[in-house]
């Protein structure tokens, strides 16, 4: 700060604004208080705020950009979203050939500059200056503020004395409107711009919860919730009702749970959100999950997957029969990984069925079914008619009883590579899971090919990554052997803009791939304890545990022991 104050210093004074008595009157105030010279010339009103505008174009040879007159267009707001603006305190002037100009206070600021280049899909960015004060007014201009709307809407019931009746909707434009007009809605502006704030800043799933006194703005950022706002609870009922017939939900029935589908255009890209609404003590609570198609365009390898780990899962996945079972609590990424694997084997020459419930994601040249239950398309039914459809490979969304579980073990024997995800602890226990549902063992032992068990857990920010030494606390956790000491490079995150100060951006997967052999077949059929099944696994080299793989995620340098502990506290070994 006192380089860069220094430098504009030297400027003022080349232009006449400033004196050498006014600066040294200034730094003798301004050093004992560790405060920055410029900024105590500023307080003291020594200096006017807006030569320093003047200035710091003259030392970067950048334009001064007036933004009071500014009006916002839809191409460079388009290029340079609200979230990234806010954030980094920059206004889109105009977007042509692909080079985006914008107003910044300080051009200077590697941290912000590094940041807009990494982030903005443009060809380049130049740079104008412009005031603090001028920026923060034009942010709020541009693109106003969740905060703001739902301040506006309130006024908006107060002056009108809206009527929020017993179904919970509100009459003329803070209700759910049908008009032309119905986007301009402060309600309707309010709930979009609460979902696509949430979806800007990553986030998988959306909570609006009512309370006593308050209805709370969750959102789940790599699978850790995080408050947004608050909300005054009589708007709850608008709001539920704004969603619930966007969702295709009736808006009468307020006493059972019930779910559905949203689409919401965010920055060009049509979401779908699958909506949950189950009725609580203070009314309504809804739950929309995120389900962006573009973020399934993934490989194996970046979803985590050690080299040896992912050529065990390709080499079996690529079979011509059998079943492959993926395992792990709700919410651990068992749908990514099996529709990445499927992207990877869609073929043409292949035929790919997949029977789901409810369908996440639409997966172009797959065939894909939904179940229905009340209409009798339970997946046992749909995985019997899919047989007649002549299938390579079938997708089963869930094994959950013994008909389709039998289904699905005998279709593999009979020609069909099977996909299909359970939910246990481990790998092992999907053996034992699938004989307790009533599929004989030499039937499980005969079809199974392999077992991947998965857990989520933060990856560090790219940006703010630096190296990190293991407190011995950590190494006794994780029981980290000399060898796996020596050739370890961990690291930790700092915390920047890009994380919001965690240390963390984005998630990758533990992985426990067991692959079934012979021995383990053997012990399948003999019905053998699935401590027996997993210790014979690990000691053979067949499979390495959630807890091992997270130890090589934290020994690369990829995450943290806190993070591989949480996810793995149930791993006994």
């Amino acid at each position: 700060m006192a380089v860069k104050d220094d430098y504009l210093i030297d400027t003022l004074m080349n232009m006449g604004e400033l004196d050498a008595a006014q600066v040294e009157a200034a730094r003798a105030v301004a050093e004992p208080a560790g405060a920055g010279v410029v900024d105590t010339m500023v307080v003291q009103k020594t200096l006017n705020p807006d030569l320093l505008v003047s200035a710091r174009g003259m030392q970067y040879g950048c334009e001064v950009a007036d933004l009071r007159e500014v009006m916002p267009k839809d191409e460079p707001m388009k290029a340079l979203p609200r979230h990234i603006a806010r954030r980094y305190q920059v206004i889109p002037l105009s977007y042509e050939n692909g080079t985006l100009t914008v107003a910044i206070e300080d051009p200077g600021d590697i941290d912000t500059t590094d940041a807009l280049d990494r982030l903005l899909d443009v060809v380049s960015i130049e740079y104008k200056v412009s005031s603090e004060s001028q920026i923060k007014a034009t942010i709020e201009r541009f693109y106003g503020s969740t905060d703001e709307a739902v301040e506006r809407l309130v006024t908006e019931l107060s002056q009108t004395q809206v009527d929020i009746g017993e179904a919970g909707a509100a009459v003329g434009e803070s209700g759910v409107a049908t008009t032309g007009d119905e986007q301009e809605a402060p309600l309707v502006k309010m709930v979009n711009m609460i979902i696509a704030d949430g979806f800007r800043m990553d986030m998988s799933d959306v909570h609006i919860e009512p309370f006593e006194n308050r209805l709370r703005i969750r959102y789940r950022i790599d699978g850790v919730l995080r408050e947004h706002q608050s909300v005054p609870l009589r708007l709850c009922g608008p709001i539920v009702s704004r969603l619930k017939i966007e969702s295709g939900m009736s808006i009468a029935e307020k006493r059972t749970p019930q779910d559905g589908r949203y689409k919401q255009i965010i920055d060009d890209r049509e979401i779908d959100f699958r909506v949950s609404c189950l009725p609580t003590l203070y009314g309504e609570s809804i739950v929309m999950r995120a389900l962006d198609k573009g973020g399934l365009n993934l490989g194996l390898d970046q979803l985590g997957f050690m080299r040896e780990d992912q050529e065990v899962f390709e080499r079996n996945a690529q079979m011509p029969d059998g079943v492959m079972l993926v395992t792990g609590p709700t919410g651990s990424g068992k749908t990514t990984t099996l529709y990445s694997c499927l992207n990877l084997l869609n073929t043409p020459n292949k035929k790919i069925i997949t029977v789901e419930d409810p369908v996440e994601y639409i997966l172009s040249g797959i065939n894909q079914v939904q179940v229905n239950n009340a209409a009798g398309m339970t997946f046992a039914a749909a995985l019997r008619a899919m047989l007649r459809q002549a299938p390579n490979i079938i997708m089963v969304g869930e094994i959950r009883d013994s008909e389709t579980g039998n289904i699905a073990v005998n279709a593999s024997l009979t020609g069909h590579f099977v996909f299909s995800t359970l939910h246990t602890n481990d790998a092992p226990g999907a053996v034992t899971r699938m004989v307790d549902m009533g599929v004989k063992p030499f039937l499980v032992a005969a079809a199974t090919r392999a077992i991947l068990a998965q857990r989520l857990v933060r990856k560090f920010c790219p940006k703010c990554v630096a190296p990190h030494v293991l407190h011995k606390d950590e190494i006794h956790a994780l029981q980290l052997t000399e060898d796996e000491m020596k050739d370890s490079r961990p690291m930790m995150g700092v915390g920047c803009k890009l994380c919001d100060g965690g240390g963390y951006k984005g998630r990758m997967g533990l992985f426990e791939v067991l692959e079934v052999e012979d021995q383990l077949r053997r012990m399948i059929i003999e019905e053998r304890p699935v401590g027996d099944i997993r210790d014979y696994a690990v000691e053979h080299g067949h499979m390495k545990t959630l807890r091992q793989d997270g130890v090589r995620k934290v020994t690369s340098g990829t995450t943290s022991v806190a993070e591989v502990m949480r996810v793995t506290a149930s791993d006994e070994h």
